[in-house]
């Protein structure tokens, strides 16, 4: 495989100076006419964001806080080319901390060893036998969809791959599935504090990975990120990256999607039609669906603290201990139901779907021509409200594509169920009084196989019209089958488990894990609540 990932660091330096460059000369506007009021707006606003971010932070970083200020004093004297060095200078400064590196060698290790470290690793009780049940990774780890298609694009165009995010979990064993179905590896932003992890942080640092400040909020660091991702693709990179942003914290399929980096796939295809570069980029949406999420427990947690919707990073969850992390791994090893990675349907950047000829394709079937989109008069264009509205169309075509393509597991079964018995129960409560009281709660098993038989058939022909995807044990399996896996799932891993079985019962023991993994199946509430008596 001759992927250009490999050639990445013999034109990393000229992909930095083309995005400073860019960066640059695309604030030169920012305000309009005013070329000198556009620079001091941006400077302004960074200063402004950095001085107030830094004041909280202790250490070497925090030394650069002097900086900034004596920067927001001089803004207001500077001249326009003593305003436009100091922008440079700062983009020089971020594009440097963004940018990745790739080498070879790394990337023939880790393809070689990623499979045969896992195998280790999900069953760590015997690490011999570990070693020799590599070959079984493909049963924990299924891999779905069209991927011989996805190969063949590859050839054609450029591939930007768009996952639901869940995990920290989720670059490792998207990064094997790429391996296994023989697709070129990728570029991809990850969060900062990801890289200070010693062993994960090495291989990041030489796989292509570029690391993503998510704490810097201001419109010049903003710019870079999206110009180098954007440069990336028109340099017919292939990439990766999570449109949802962060891990969804209610275990929800990501729905309100952040358009900036599909904003850049766009930006990347005008950009290279009008240098007479007609080679298509190629939207790929991946559902990765896991029957126990390693950090369930402390995402819940942050997800229904008032506090916690603005805590954005967590950098002392379960991916950050080892322990969890290895004791994570065997159990996965162990579970009767896999996790699974599913690619969708590719879609063009304006969101029709790409056949398996490379052409977009209508509703009806008939072929269109992407660059119509951008056409006007005949001339293709950049027209940002206009290109905007194209975003959001393709944005909501992922969001539909992550719905299809989201694959229903055992766990995500019992516990949207058993949740909503609980309300059904109780309707007079909220959520926060059902998670406080529910603890202890019996569920008789022949009603709950009852309403669980009726769910099923409902998500059955909900899989048939083309809405969402099921595992089989919850299409095949006898439903006290479906029940009993889910219970013993909940019950290998997490701190304490989610359910036990009592005297011809269910008992409910955390609530909150239940709403968890019972929210991914919160997009068909609706639909599904017909089934529960």
């Amino acid at each position: 495989m001759n992927a250009p990932l490999f050639q990445f660091n013999r034109h990393r330096d000229d992909i930095e100076r083309e995005v400073i460059s860019r960066v640059v000369d695309g604030f030169t506007d920012y305000a309009g006419d005013d070329a000198t009021r556009s620079l001091q707006l941006v400077l302004n606003d960074a200063a402004f964001h950095e001085i107030n971010r830094l004041e909280k932070v202790r250490g070497r970083e925090g030394q650069r806080l002097d900086d900034w200020k004596n920067l927001a004093r001089r803004i207001g004297r500077m001249t326009q080319p003593e305003l436009r060095d100091e922008l440079k200078r700062r983009s020089d400064w971020y594009v440097k901390d963004v940018v990745g590196h790739f080498d070879k060698r790394v990337y023939r290790f880790a393809t070689s060893v990623l499979p045969l470290g896992l195998g280790a690793v999900f069953n760590t009780t015997d690490f011999a036998q570990g070693l020799t049940q590599v070959r079984d990774l493909a049963s924990r780890i299924r891999v779905e969809g069209d991927v011989a298609t996805l190969r063949e694009l590859a050839k054609r165009g450029t591939l930007v791959i768009v996952p639901t995010h869940s995990s920290n979990l989720d670059s490792i064993v998207l990064g094997w599935s790429l391996v296994h179905a023989q697709l070129p590896p990728c570029t991809y932003g990850a969060g900062k504090n990801l890289f200070l992890n010693p062993l994960i942080g090495y291989f990041m640092r030489n796989l292509g990975a570029y690391r993503v400040d998510r704490r810097l909020r201001h419109v010049l660091y903003k710019d870079v990120l999206k110009l180098y991702s954007q440069v990336l693709i028109e340099r017919g990179y292939h990439s990766l990256f999570f449109p949802g942003g962060t891990r969804s914290r209610s275990g929800q399929i990501e729905q309100h999607l952040k358009l900036g980096l599909l904003g850049s796939a766009l930006s990347a295809f005008t950009e290279r039609i009008l240098r007479g570069d007609d080679r298509p980029i190629y939207i790929v949406p991946v559902t990765i669906n896991y029957p126990l999420v390693l950090e369930a427990e402390t995402l819940i947690e942050d997800y229904l603290k008032e506090e916690g919707q603005a805590r954005y990073i967590i950098d002392d969850d379960e991916f950050s201990r080892l322990g969890r992390v290895v004791q994570y791994s065997a159990r996965v090893m162990g579970l009767q139901t896999s996790m699974v990675i599913r690619y969708g349907q590719p879609m063009d950047v304006f969101g029709n779907r790409v056949a398996a000829d490379g052409y977009s394709r209508s509703p009806g079937g008939s072929i269109i021509d992407p660059v119509g989109y951008l056409s006007v008069d005949g001339q293709v264009s950049a027209d940002p409200a206009r290109d905007a509205e194209y975003t959001r169309q393709t944005g909501a075509a992922v969001a539909d594509s992550f719905l299809r393509e989201t694959v229903i597991l055992p766990t995500h079964f019992l516990g949207w169920l058993l949740f909503e018995r609980e309300r059904r129960l109780a309707p007079h409560l909220d959520l926060f009084a059902l998670l406080r009281t529910t603890s202890g709660d019996r569920h008789d098993l022949t009603e709950l196989c009852g309403d669980a038989e009726r769910v099923r058939q409902l998500l059955v022909a909900a899989e048939e019209r083309g809405q969402l995807r099921l595992d089989s044990a919850i299409r095949q399996s006898p439903i006290d089958e479906v029940l009993d896996d889910a219970v013993r799932t909940y019950g290998m891993y997490h701190l304490r488990s989610a359910v036990e079985y009592g005297d011809d019962a269910i008992i409910v023991r955390d609530p909150k894990t239940l709403f968890y993994y019972g929210n991914r199946l919160s997009a068909w509430d609706s639909l599904l609540r017909d089934g529960v008596a």
